[in-house]
Order: structure tokens, then sequence, then C-alpha cells
């Protein structure tokens, strides 16, 4: 899961971008870029020594759809490169997000499911789980940035986004009734609430970002057919989005606060800056797009909460590299 780190920068740098703040938009995006490439080759090296290690992370309900951060990952750069004005590169990232979209989203809901290990599915459900959401928005939010390359394609460019939008939209809703469901059978200690449990917003948020997205696009059959529906939900997914925050926060106290849960780094924290960007992105855009100076405003405030959550982990984890350097 440890592609959170370039979806929490790369989204930070779109916010920022919206925001105006073009240099240290562009600072943010080359380094999610660099850490992009860095945790690829970090990939392949623990594929090629610890295979393993890395399918038994894929049946493990705890860990399995954190490999969805691969696709969000290659989404995000993808809508960051296309704001710089490189339409290639990011089509070609797309491209690669969807085929592993596809491999990923038959291939370890089986290995979940139906390769049982002979513990309890439910009780192991967590935050994590709604990144397969983001992921499949995050690829609506890129395909509806792309200009195709001909009218013919135009009309499949369509089908694609709304597909994507409307597959992240029921997995949400799916994934919600399980952790649910795990918090009312289970319940969950302070140790348990992890910061992927701030997935749960960034999936509403990124739904807002990709509905108006799609909804923005040229017309075309499928667009048309769900523009009505689109349309209707983003509000909705928004203001639900923005009844979360206060009770993640809230819940964050409860765990460190009051239960004295240390507060160190952890790479799971990089779940947490990027629903924070993509509150505040989905924020502005919505905002801008609807004439809500209140919304907007809303999503400066968001974007700085964000930016400073993003400052704060980063040097955690530069706190943390380096220790490891010394200690090595």
């Amino acid at each position: 899961g440890y592609f959170a780190l370039v979806m929490g920068t790369g989204i930070v740098s779109i916010g920022l971008r919206m925001a105006g703040a073009e240099v240290a938009a562009l600072l943010l995006l080359a380094l999610a870029v660099l850490a992009a490439a860095v945790l690829t080759v970090l990939y392949l090296a623990r594929w090629a020594r610890h295979r393993e290690r890395m399918r038994s992370d894929a049946r493990n309900p705890e860990t399995a759809f954190g490999y969805f951060t691969i696709v969000a990952a290659c989404s995000v750069l993808a809508v960051g490169l296309q704001q710089e004005g490189y339409g290639t590169v990011s089509a070609v990232l797309l491209g690669i997000g969807a085929a592993i979209w596809i491999v990923l989203g038959y291939v370890l809901p089986w290995q979940v499911l139906m390769a049982r290990d002979g513990e309890p599915i439910l009780a192991r459900t967590n935050g994590s789980w709604f990144v397969w959401s983001v992921a499949s928005q995050s690829l609506a939010v890129g395909l509806s940035g792309l200009e195709p390359a001909s009218p013919a394609f135009a009309a499949l460019l369509g089908l694609l986004t709304v597909l994507s939008w409307s597959v992240g939209t029921i997995l949400y809703v799916g994934i919600a009734v399980l952790v649910i469901l795990r918090i009312v059978h289970f319940g969950i200690t302070p140790r348990q609430f992890e910061p992927t449990y701030w997935v749960a917003m960034g999936a509403l948020a990124i739904a807002v970002v990709a509905g108006a997205g799609n909804y923005a696009m040229e017309p075309v059959p499928m667009v048309d057919a769900a523009r009505g529906l689109i349309g209707g939900t983003v509000v909705l997914f928004w203001c639900f989005a923005l009844w979360q925050y206060p009770l993640l926060f809230g819940a964050g106290l409860w765990r460190h606060l009051i239960h004295r849960v240390p507060l160190r780094y952890v790479p799971s924290l990089w779940s947490m800056v990027f629903p924070l960007g993509m509150f505040a992105v989905a924020s502005l855009r919505l905002g801008r797009v609807e004439h809500l100076p209140l919304v907007e405003g809303i999503g400066v405030a968001g974007l700085v909460i964000a930016a400073t959550a993003w400052t704060a982990v980063a040097a955690g984890l530069g706190t943390t590299l380096v220790r490891g350097v010394r200690d090595a």
C-alpha cells in the first residue's frame, strides 16, 4: 500500500495548482513521479525476492486491497501530468492503471473471498478496502480529462468513464456495509482504528471529482444517459464526505489523546493525507463549477490542512529514512 505516498503527494500537488501555487504544485508533482519510480523498483525487487510474501498479502483481507494504491497512483499522476500538458504520458499511465485495475479487480477479491486462510474475513475488514473504490473512481477522473484522438473514440471514452464511476460508486456502498457490519459485530479498538479508515471519506470525495468530470464531458450517448444521475449524486456525496470529516478527526483524538496510542510515522499515514487532499480538491472543483463560494472556501481551508498533513508525514518519512541509514 505504499503507493499511497504517490497518491497523497500527487493530490496535494493538484490542489495547490488549482489554488494558484504553481511552483509548489510542480515541485510536489516531481516528488510524486520520483516516489513512483522508486516504489516501482522496490515492488519489482520484492516480487523477485519475496514472491510468497506478496502472494500471502494478496490473500490477507487486511492487506490485499492495498495493492489498488498502484492503480490510484497511476491515475493521480496522470491527472497531474494532464494539467502540465503531458497528455501522451498521461494516457499511457491511465492505460497501465486500467490494465492493473482489471487484473486486480478480479484476482484480489477472488483470493480474499475464495482462497480462505481459515480465519474469519469480516472481522478483518478495514478501511483499506475502500481503496478498491478509489482506484475505480480515479480512472474515471483521469479518463474524463483525456482528449479523444478522434470523434470515433469519444463514445468509447464516455462509456469507460461512466463505467469506472459507476463501479466505484457501487463498490463504495458494498464496502461501507461490510465495514459497518465489522464494527457492529466485532467492535474496533483504538489501535485497530488505523489511518486507512480515512479512505472512506476520500472515496466519496473522489467520486465528487469523477462525477463532475463526467458531467462536464462532451455529449456522447453514455454520458448523456448518465448525466442526470451523476449530477444529482455529486452534491450528496460531498455533503456526506463533509459529515465524515469531524467524525474521523474525533476518532483520531479518541485514538491518540484519550487512549494514548503513540502517534509515530507509519506508511498508512499516507492513506490519511490522500483523503484530506482529495476532499480539498473536490470542494474547490464543486464550488467553482456550481458557483458555491462557501464550498470553495471550505476547499481552501481543507487544502491548508492537507498541505500541513503532507508536510508532517513527509517529515516523519524523512526522519525514518535517516534513522534507517544511520542504524545500518
